[in-house]
């Protein structure tokens, strides 16, 4: 939640501009209204008759900025929440008081400018009331302003504006502090525009925390194509949009400890590319040149490390810092001159007393002769306590000299201790990077051993293949020898129809025979002519044809 001094100021602002007649008191009617507008903008439920309640035994008209303070913080600032817009909340303030304090139409800034001069006071003025700005936050903001304006800071350029009413103050109120810049009186020949547009980006980085903002490509989730966003980024969160008018939100990364931002060499035609690590998933992102790469992994890292640290954003931990050195500066002052006046009190004492005693020396000069020496020895006691004072002094302003040698020294220390962190940052990419191609070569080691393993998987399958082909063939084998059994069979068949056949030819010609005349001595089978058997010699031809065939049936 946000401190609550910063929520005051605006509510001290109103409540001063409802005081018409500048008696330090406003009214109960009006200050229902404020409370009713405070509800309002900040998401409180508005309570009406919490104001009437808590002032029942306390009613003697108009409320001051104290008797009102109580029920402020009660009813109002006790149940604030950080879901309320801030800006609309001082928005809301300055329309109460801005039109009573100050026209801007003799400026060189709107309204709207003087409404981000006016926000950029309260983030630098005093937590003490009635509200001003001291001369050292009124330079910081100037020279903040003169580099966004992009024409550099010089204090020559402050020197011709005169603090006319708080001179001896050295400081301003918010609305001396509207008219200086909007008069354009700390620098020459301003522009308007360009003025405007620096007070809009002071304003974006002290009051909106907007630490940098800037154009980048940003790599997608689903389609991994790269777009052109508009990033801002702030102390907890990176947002990009689609354009710098920040109309449309596309996605918000949030920050927070464990997140890291590590460079990435150049891949797929896109250069200065940088990632940042998150808890559930990572972005991956490409800058237009590497000094906008350096700055942005620099600007996250810096987020990073202060929320690691615990701290607020960057410019609200430099204004701590600047208040507490402003603060030791002053008591160190008030110390000084508090020995100042005890030194001077303690020489006036001794001064009055050296005037009685020469008084007395005068009067009784005749009578006292014999004290003479004494006195006078006296007396230059008293000189050598007034040359130790003396010293005393010029070993206070010594000291001092030290004390401001002393701060430059701590200045320079600080500068080193920068310079060696900048290092420590080269130091470290230079290490990421070494294991960025640690990491590439074990991703290159397991390729291969995949592809190895994909070239095993193939030969296993073309073994499986073989073996499958080997199996058809073998069951090509088998129909092939089934079918020969088949041939053999009909074969077998075809023999024993062929010896039936022929046996019936052998019978009909041996029958032939024996009816056809012929020579009365014993017939001859020859090969060359007409054969004749007897039944006993058709009988043993027979068996050994058959023995034949047995034999051949056996042998295949």
């Amino acid at each position: 939640m946000r401190l609550l001094d910063e929520l005051l100021k605006p509510i001290w602002h109103a409540f001063t501009a409802l005081d018409t007649d500048n008696r330090g008191k406003v009214s109960k009617s009006q200050l229902k209204v404020l409370s009713y507008n405070l509800c309002t903008v900040m998401k409180i439920p508005h309570d009406p008759v919490a104001l009437e309640e808590h002032f029942k035994d306390d009613d003697k008209g108009p409320l001051s900025n104290q008797g009102y303070m109580p029920y402020l913080s009660r009813f109002i600032l006790d149940k604030v929440q950080d879901d309320f817009d801030v800006v609309e909340f001082n928005k809301m303030c300055w329309t109460l008081c801005y039109k009573k304090n100050i026209c801007t139409r003799n400026l060189l800034i709107s309204d709207e400018t003087a409404f981000k001069v006016w926000c950029i006071f309260n983030f630098l003025s005093e937590d003490q009331y009635p509200l001003v700005i001291v001369a050292e936050e009124i330079e910081y903001f100037l020279c903040k302003l003169s580099e966004a304006m992009g024409c550099g800071w010089s204090e020559e350029n402050f020197q011709g504006y005169n603090l006319q009413q708080n001179t001896k103050k050295n400081c301003l109120t918010a609305w001396e502090l509207i008219e200086l810049v909007g008069m354009g009186y700390f620098r020459q020949s301003m522009n308007r525009q360009i003025l405007s547009m620096g007070i809009n980006e002071v304003y974006q980085e002290l009051i909106l925390d907007v630490l940098k903002q800037g154009y980048m490509m940003k790599k997608g989730h689903k389609r991994k194509n790269w777009t052109e966003r508009w990033f801002v980024l702030r102390p907890k969160s990176l947002s990009y949009y689609i354009g710098e008018d920040l109309v449309e939100n596309k996605g918000d990364i949030t920050l927070d400890q464990n997140c890291c931002v590590e460079s990435l060499p150049d891949r797929d035609g896109k250069k200065c590319l940088f990632i940042i690590k998150c808890t559930d998933k990572s972005f991956e992102i490409s800058a237009s040149d590497k000094k906008k790469k350096h700055e942005w992994i620099q600007a996250i890292q810096t987020c990073i490390q202060m929320l690691r640290l615990g701290l607020s954003s960057p410019h609200r931990e430099s204004r701590r810092r600047r208040r507490e050195l402003r603060q030791r500066q002053q008591s160190g002052e008030v110390d000084l001159v508090e020995r100042m006046k005890q030194l001077q009190t303690a020489n006036e004492s001794k001064q009055r007393q050296l005037e009685i005693m020469r008084e007395v020396l005068y009067d009784a000069r005749q009578q006292m002769e014999e004290e003479v020496a004494q006195k006078s020895n006296e007396l230059e006691q008293y000189l050598q306590r007034v040359r130790e004072l003396e010293e005393m002094y010029h070993q206070l302003e010594e000291a001092l000299d030290d004390e401001r040698q002393a701060k430059q020294d701590e200045e320079t220390m600080r500068k080193l201790q920068a310079r060696l962190l900048e290092e420590e940052a080269s130091k470290r990419a230079e290490l990421e990077q070494i294991h960025f191609q640690q990491q590439r070569a074990l991703s290159e080691t397991e390729t291969r051993n995949q592809e190895l393993v994909a070239e095993r998987l193939d030969k296993e399958r073309d073994l499986q293949a073989a073996m499958l082909q080997l199996e058809r063939l073998e069951r090509e084998r088998q129909g092939a020898m089934v079918q020969y059994e088949e041939v053999s069979r009909k074969l077998e068949r075809a023999a024993k129809k062929t010896k039936t056949w022929k046996d019936k030819v052998a019978k009909h010609e041996g029958l032939v025979g024996l009816i056809q005349p012929g020579h009365k001595t014993p017939q001859k089978i020859t090969n060359w002519g007409p054969a004749s058997f007897t039944d006993a010699e058709l009988e043993i031809r027979k068996k050994a044809w058959q023995e034949r065939k047995n034999q051949g049936a056996q042998a295949q």
